[in-house]
């Protein structure tokens, strides 16, 4: 019995140890929803082989609305409640832990959830919260609400296993030809073997188009893309790096 105590407290200060206790931010309250850091502001660098711990912040929705449910088909309907089932695409060492311990929150709660652990894969490691929601959808005119479950996945986080920090000490950075572009735009200065993650987005951080590679060039299809000024970002392994464009 005394070997099974010794042996349980050992596990739970690991786990203690490890993962991280999270209190959600009161900063956070007073808004309608959303999850923060946002996509644009992402989540921190990360070293290989160092003990690493962030905190997520989110405040769940009261009520459906577009941006989660873009078909329209239950807007408006009340949320009972949101269940954070996983963060896919963590680099193999991390984890996470919400301050509940079953990650479900009613509607219009605040949350958190610690990102921990350690791990040796230098990288960009793309991340994407799951999210499973209870929403009270009223069938019929006349009948109480009916429970109806949805799954939604908010995309565009990312970390970044290397170097960390920015990539201003760089010599040669990328550069953007031609700029302003009108139907393409080639990114040059890449670290060819690399492996590297190239977003183009709007001015309100909003992910357009996505390319992974590891050669030292890349190229953007631009034709669909509205007259204005955009943004570049460069995710590799010495860190993270942005530069704008115009598109005629």
């Amino acid at each position: 019995m005394k070997k099974l105590l010794l042996s349980l407290l050992f596990t739970m200060t690991y786990l203690i140890s490890w993962g991280q206790s999270c209190i959600p931010g009161a900063n956070f309250v007073d808004s309608t929803y959303g999850i923060w850091p946002d996509t644009t502001q992402n989540l921190p660098p990360a070293l290989p082989n160092v003990a690493y711990s962030t905190d997520i912040n989110f405040k769940v929705p009261s009520t459906v609305t577009a941006e989660i449910d873009p078909s329209g088909q239950f807007v408006g309907s009340v949320i009972q409640q949101f269940t954070i089932d996983a963060l896919q695409g963590l680099p193999p060492g991390y984890d996470f832990a919400c301050n509940i311990s079953n990650c479900t929150y009613l509607g219009g709660e605040n949350g958190c959830a610690n990102i921990f652990g350690t791990t040796d894969s230098v990288a960009v490691f793309p991340v994407t919260v799951d999210v499973t929601a209870t929403v009270l959808v009223v069938l019929f005119p006349g009948l109480p609400p009916t429970p109806v479950t949805q799954t939604v996945s908010f995309d565009g986080y990312k970390i970044v296993v290397g170097s960390g920090g920015t990539i201003e000490q760089i010599i040669n950075p990328i550069s953007l030809q031609p700029n302003p572009a009108q139907s393409s735009i080639e990114v040059s200065g890449l670290v060819g073997g690399s492996n590297s993650q190239l977003v183009l987005r709007d001015l309100n951080g909003k992910n357009i188009q996505t390319i992974q590679t590891t050669a030292s060039t890349a190229t953007f299809d631009l034709e669909k893309l509205a007259e204005g000024t955009y943004i570049i970002e460069l995710s590799d392994t010495f860190g993270i790096q942005q530069q704008k464009f115009v598109k005629l």
